[in-house]
C-alpha cells in the first residue's frame, strides 16, 4: 500500500529532504533528531515521503538506507519510528532501473545480509514483487549472493515466482553462471524444464552463456534438451553463440542425432565466421570440415545437405557440398563469410530473431572498406528479415541514412532503388508504430513505442533529403523508380505521423531547429531543406497542420534566422506553402499569424508579396474573432477550416 501523503509547503519539502539524505547517508542520529519531536502523524508522513534524485532514484528513507546498506539507520526507523515495510520505490542498480521496489528488494538487489535480516525480522514480505514481478529472491540469484539465497529460502522466499517473462530464479543463475546457486535451488527441487515464454529452460541460458559446469549439473537433474519458440535446442543455441566447450559436450549426448550433431558442428563454424566478439577463420573452417566429414563418414548413408534457393546479398552463394569443395575455398576468406552466412539462413531459419546480427556486422567490414555495394545487400537483406519477424528496426534505418550520407558526401555512387527499398521498410514501420500505439496489447511499452517512432520519423525525414539529393544529381533517374518514390511519399504523407511536440515531417522539414544525427548524416542532411519540403508538399503533405503550439509550418519557416545567407531556402519554401493553399492567417497559441510571426524583414517582404486572403478566410477569421457559435451552423468540413483561423472561447 502506497501511505505517501502529499507535501506542498517548502518548508516541510526541505526538512523531507534532510530526512531523505541524512538517511541515504547513514546519518542515524541526525536523521533521529529531525524526527524525534514530530507528531506521529507528522513523522508518519514524512518517514513515507519519497524524494526524486537527480539520477532518477525515487525512494523513501528507508528503502534508500536499505539500497546503501546503513543497518543503523534502518533498524532505528523500523525501532523508533514504524514505517511502511512494504512502500515500493524506484531504485538504480548499475544502470538498471528497477521500479516498484521495496525496501528488502534494495537491500537484497545491493547485496546487504546484515540489513535483509533486519528487514525480515521486522515483518518485511520475502515475496514482494517489483513492478517486472522480481523478488528479492531473484536479486540475491542474480548477483550471485548465495548466502542471501540461502536465508531468503529459509525465511519462506518462493523459489518458484517466475518475472514478467516467466524467467525463474533457476534460470537467471544459470545465465549469470553461479553454480553453487544453481546447485542450492536443484537440491530444494526447483524445475530444471521450465520454460520462459520465449520457451527457453535454465539449460537454454547456460548453453546461450557457455557455463559448461552449469549445463552439467542441470542434466544430472533432469533437464531436457527442448527447443524455444525459434525452434532451438540447447545444442543450436551453444553453437551459434560460438560455445565450442559445451557444443562438444552436448553432442556427445545420447539423446542427440547424428544429422542433430552435423547441424551443430556447421552452425558453430559458420557463427565463428560472422561474430564480432569470437571471430575465427581457423575456427570457422576446422567445425564446417568437420560437419563435412561426419556427413560423409557413412558410406552406405551419406547426409547430404538440403539446400533451397541462393540469396542475393550472398553473392547468390551455393553452399560446398562435398568435402572437396568445403576445402577448395579454405583459403579464400571472402568464401568462407559468404558459406557461412547460407549455413546459418538454412539452420537456423528466416524467422529466428539471430539471424541479422552477423549479416549486419558482415556488411560493416564491407563498409569499413568501402565495399559500400556488398554492405548495402547485406543490410538490405537484413532489414527484411527483422521486418518479416516484427522486429524493431530504429538502428537499422539510422545506419542505412549514415552510410547513404556518407556515399553521397565522398561521392561514390548511390542506386536510387536502394533508397527507395529503404524508404518502403520506413513507411512499413511507421505504419506498425502508430498501429501499435493506438491498439497496444500487454507485450508493448506504449513509452518505448512513442521514442520508436519518433526516432523513425527524424531518420524518414533524412532518407527523403538524401532522396531528393540523389533525384537533384541524377536527372535521368529511371521513371518507374521516381513513380514508386513519390507513390511512397504519399503513403508516408497519408499516415499523418508526428512527434510528441505535434510537428509533422513538413515542420521538421522547414525547421531549422530539427536535430541532425552528427555521424555522417549531417553532411548530407541539412534543414530547413526546400527540396524536402517541396516533396512532401507535393505528394499530400498537410500545409496547414498544427503542432501542440498551433504553429503551422509557415509559422516555421518565417522564424528562420539565416533569411539574408540563405535567402534561396527561406523564399522556396514560403511560396510553395502559400502555392499550395497555406493559411497565411492561421493563428497561433499566442494569436500570430504567420505575418505576425515574422522574425526578419525578408520574410516579411515575401509574404506580404503573397498576401492575398480569400473571402473564405476573412468569414472564418470573422467568425473566430467575435467568438461565434459555428458548430452544427455551417458543413462539417467547414469547422475544422475555421479552426485554423483561431482557438476561440465559444466552439458549441
Amino acid at each position: 500500500m502506497d501511505t505517501t501523503c502529499e507535501i506542498i509547503d517548502e518548508p516541510q519539502q526541505s526538512l523531507v529532504k534532510r530526512i531523505y539524505y541524512s538517511a541515504r547517508d547513514g546519518m542515524a542520529i541526525a536523521l533521529y533528531t529531525l524526527l524525534n519531536d514530530k507528531s506521529d502523524v507528522e513523522v508518519d508522513c514524512l518517514i513515507n515521503q519519497k524524494v526524486l534524485e537527480d539520477d532518477g532514484q525515487r525512494c523513501t528513507p528507508l528503502i534508500v538506507a536499505a539500497r546503501y546498506g546503513h543497518n543503523k539507520v534502518v533498524r532505528m526507523l523500523l525501532d523508533k519510528f514504524k514505517p511502511d515495510l512494504e512502500q515500493e520505490g524506484t531504485v538504480k542498480f548499475n544502470g538498471y532501473v528497477i521500479e516498484g521496489a521495496t525496501a528488502l528488494w534494495a537491500a537484497a538487489g545491493a547485496g546487504h545480509l546484515n540489513v535483509l535480516k533486519t528487514l525480515v525480522k521486522a515483518g518485511a514480505n520475502v515475496n514482494h514483487t517489483t513492478k517486472t514481478n522480481s523478488t528479492p529472491l531473484r536479486a540475491a540469484c542474480f548477483n550471485g549472493r548465495l548466502d542471501i539465497v540461502k536465508y531468503l529460502i529459509n525465511h519462506q522466499a518462493d523459489i518458484n515466482i517466475p518475472n514478467m517473462f516467466n524467467n525463474t530464479c533457476l534460470m537467471i543463475a544459470s545465465y549469470k553462471g553461479h553454480l553453487d546457486i544453481v546447485n542450492f535451488l536443484l537440491d530444494k527441487a526447483a524445475d530444471p524444464n521450465k520454460k520462459a515464454y520465449c520457451g527457453a529452460t535454465a539449460l537454454h541460458f547456460a548453453a546461450e552463456c557457455g557455463h559448461n559446469t552449469i549445463v552439467y549439473e542441470l542434466l544430472k537433474y533432469g533437464a531436457q534438451m527442448t527447443k524455444n519458440v525459434s525452434g532451438m535446442t540447447p545444442l543450436i543455441t551453444a553453437a551459434e553463440r560460438t560455445r565450442e566447450e559445451v557444443v562438444e559436450y552436448l553432442v556427445k549426448r545420447p539423446e542427440v542425432t547424428k544429422e542433430e550433431k552435423i547441424d551443430a558442428y556447421e552452425l558453430l563454424g559458420a557463427s565463428y565466421a560472422n561474430d564480432k566478439d569470437n571471430y575465427s577463420l581457423n575456427m570457422a573452417y576446422t567445425y564446417l570440415w568437420k560437419a563435412m566429414q561426419l556427413r560423409y563418414s557413412d558410406t552406405e548413408n551419406i547426409i547430404h545437405k538440403q539446400l533451397g534457393s541462393t540469396v542475393k546479398a550472398y553473392e547468390n552463394w551455393k553452399e560446398c557440398e562435398t568435402i572437396e569443395s568445403l576445402e577448395s575455398i579454405k583459403f579464400n576468406p571472402n568464401a568462407i563469410h559468404m558459406e557461412s552466412l547460407a549455413i546459418r539462413e538454412r539452420i537456423l531459419g528466416l524467422h529466428n530473431p539471430e539471424l541479422p546480427h552477423p549479416i549486419v556486422f558482415r556488411g560493416a567490414i564491407f563498409a569499413d572498406n568501402a565495399r559500400f555495394d556488398r554492405c548495402i545487400d547485406l543490410w538490405l537483406h537484413a532489414l527484411k528479415l527483422r521486418q518479416l519477424n516484427d522486429i524493431s528496426v530504429v538502428t537499422d534505418l539510422l545506419r542505412f541514412a549514415q552510410v547513404f550520407s556518407q556515399m553521397i558526401h565522398v561521392g561514390v555512387d548511390l542506386d536510387i532503388s536502394q533508397v527507395i527499398n529503404v524508404l518502403e521498410a520506413s513507411v512499413t514501420e511507421l505504419n506498425r508504430n502508430k498501429v501499435k500505439i493506438q491498439n497496444p496489447d500487454s507485450k508493448d511499452d506504449i513509452d518505448q513505442c512513442v521514442e520508436e517512432m519518433e526516432s523513425n520519423i527524424t531518420t524518414t525525414l533524412y532518407i527523403l533529403t538524401i532522396l531528393t539529393k540523389l533525384m537533384t544529381l541524377n536527372g535521368n533517374s529511371d521513371e518507374s523508380d521516381l513513380t514508386q518514390a513519390h507513390h511512397l511519399v504519399h503513403k508516408l504523407c497519408a499516415l499523418k505521423v508526428c512527434l510528441k511536440d505535434g510537428q509533422t515531417l513538413l515542420h521538421l522539414a522547414v525547421n531549422a531547429e530539427t536535430p541532425v544525427d552528427d555521424f555522417h548524416t549531417n553532411d548530407v542532411c541539412k534543414f530547413p531543406c526546400a527540396a524536402t519540403a517541396r516533396l512532401l508538399i507535393r505528394c499530400g503533405a498537410d500545409i496547414n497542420a498544427m503542432d501542440n503550439e498551433r504553429n503551422t509550418p509557415l509559422h516555421i519557416i518565417v522564424g528562420y534566422s539565416k533569411a539574408i545567407s540563405d535567402f534561396a531556402t527561406l523564399h522556396s519554401i514560403i511560396i510553395d506553402l502559400i502555392e499550395a493553399g497555406a493559411h497565411m492567417d492561421t493563428v497561433n497559441n499566442r494569436g500570430h499569424t504567420p505575418y505576425d510571426a515574422v522574425t526578419t524583414g525578408v520574410a516579411k517582404i515575401i509574404l506580404r508579396t503573397r498576401t492575398k486572403l480569400s473571402l473564405t478566410c476573412m468569414a472564418a477569421k470573422a467568425i473566430k474573432t467575435y467568438d461565434l457559435p459555428y458548430r452544427g451552423n455551417v458543413p462539417r468540413s467547414l469547422e475544422s477550416f475555421i479552426e485554423l483561423h483561431g482557438p476561440g472561447l465559444n466552439q458549441s
